[in-house]
């Protein structure tokens, strides 16, 4: 179990001015402190949005672009599809983020839910929609709504967690990560089973009562936070060079999912001739190392913060490798396999935890740096920060890689990904190595004036 402070809201420097006064006896003989009732609440409620959301996102990946096709939607407007999803969520991401304070964490983090439910619901019931431009409008419509309220429920959960668990935010994300990747994993397979055997409608029934049924088990369980706002901007965070680096990583990670959810299983299904179901199964090769790295890579970045952009850089190269072998990338001149396309999944999916869970807490880092509060405002600005740069890529992904897919090939489509991957890892380690320098320089500037100074 790991060790959390007591009251979250103390600065880290309080503490320990409070700590310095007890007995260092009485420290060293002293259990371990244990999660309060709080931060168990949170805990539990945080992992319930986490698996209820992402599943009912993911379940559209095995045939809805077949059945959008079927409805008469082509691979661009499929993309487009998944792209207004982005956009929208980007929009309330950035809106909701900046009021969290006055609108409530708890209420928007409910309020999400039931919305996002409802769409879900709602969603089923498109296949009975004349085909054609009726059917492409009801989607960019209630995918738009869902968007919103996936948002605020994920904006509001970011924050939250981070304000509950300061010293440990890495670590408490990563944890988290687990039912994020329990909800990627179960969601294509689900979907696709349930797909193949009772039709277009029941996936999205079943799922969007199971996120329904989650708003009263919230409002039961989710401890309500009071803030002061801020009169901070996402303008100021931008200021920051590091915080645009960093979102550039975000950029690249959320645009190669949004691609893979739009273009991989009628890669699939044409090039191997697999069947809805078994699209669903090939995409676990994606969830699965996710799932299973976020954790520890959020342990070992709160353990050695001074590691997470070697850790950027590192999970960025293996992003570039997993995705130019996807297709493969048709320069390579090398036959493309199911065995290959599952192996680098499961690459792409491991990189995107070595880079997606240090990428918050450096954001908060480079928000204090520059002289933002510390509270749960500009947690929120943060967290509305980091959902809105999400979203730009999950619009960009499906909407270019589905026109390059459709004017090109996939393999094309893949091997630009691994090109914004590997320059978002190229410009981090330039980053670090200027500022390495500069370190240096400043430390020999500061010796030379301590050897020039008379000791009389």
């Amino acid at each position: 179990m790991l060790k959390m402070d007591q009251n979250p809201d103390l600065p880290t420097t309080e503490m320990s001015d409070n700590n310095t006064d007890n007995n260092t006896t009485a420290e060293s003989t002293d259990p371990p402190q244990r999660f309060t009732r709080k931060e168990i609440l949170t805990l539990i409620s945080m992992a319930s949005v986490n698996f209820g959301s992402m599943i009912c996102y993911s379940i559209l990946g095995p045939f809805f672009p077949t059945e959008a096709v079927k409805k008469g939607a082509s691979q661009t407007v499929v993309g487009l599809i998944f792209g207004c999803y982005a956009v929208s969520n980007l929009i309330g991401s950035l809106v909701l983020g900046k009021y969290i304070v006055q609108i409530g964490a708890k209420f928007m983090l409910i309020a999400g839910l039931f919305v996002s439910s409802c769409c879900t619901i709602i969603f089923g019931f498109l296949d009975r929609a004349p085909a054609g431009p009726i059917f492409i409008s009801l989607c960019f419509i209630v995918r738009s709504l869902d968007a919103v309220g996936f948002g605020a429920a994920m904006t509001s959960a970011f924050a939250m967690t981070a304000k509950i668990f300061p010293n440990n935010v890495a670590t408490v994300l990563g944890s988290l990560e687990i039912f994020t990747g329990l909800g990627l994993i179960l969601g294509p397979p689900l979907g696709g089973w349930l797909y193949q055997s009772f039709g277009y409608d029941v996936p999205f029934l079943s799922l969007g009562c199971l996120l329904l049924i989650m708003v009263p088990f919230n409002i039961y369980v989710l401890p309500s936070i009071e803030a002061v706002p801020s009169k901070d901007s996402f303008f100021r965070l931008l200021t920051h060079v590091k915080t645009i680096l960093v979102c550039y990583v975000v950029f690249t990670l959320s645009a190669g999912l949004g691609f893979l959810d739009a273009t991989l299983s009628l890669f699939a299904i044409n090039r191997f001739g697999l069947s809805n179901g078994y699209v669903g199964l090939i995409m676990l090769g994606l969830s699965l190392p996710y799932c299973l790295a976020s954790p520890l890579i959020g342990y070992f970045t709160d353990k050695y913060p001074a590691t997470r952009m070697a850790v950027l850089v590192t999970g960025g190269i293996a992003a570039t490798i997993g995705f130019c072998l996807l297709g493969p990338a048709p320069f390579l001149h090398i036959q493309s396999h199911l065995w290959l396309l599952v192996v680098m999944l499961g690459l792409i999916g491991f990189s995107l935890g070595m880079s997606a869970i240090p990428t918050f807490p450096e954001i908060i880092t480079c928000a204090y740096e520059i002289g933002f509060e510390e509270g749960l405002s500009t947690l929120g600005m943060v967290s509305g920060l980091f959902g809105a740069v999400w979203c730009t890529g999950m619009f960009y992904g499906p909407i270019v890689g589905g026109i390059i897919v459709q004017h090109l090939s996939f393999e094309w489509a893949a091997t630009v990904q691994g090109a914004l991957a590997f320059l978002g890892a190229f410009l981090i380690f330039m980053y670090s190595l200027c500022q390495r320098t500069k370190r240096q320089r400043v430390q020999e500037n500061s010796q030379q004036a301590d050897e020039r100074t008379p000791l009389l």
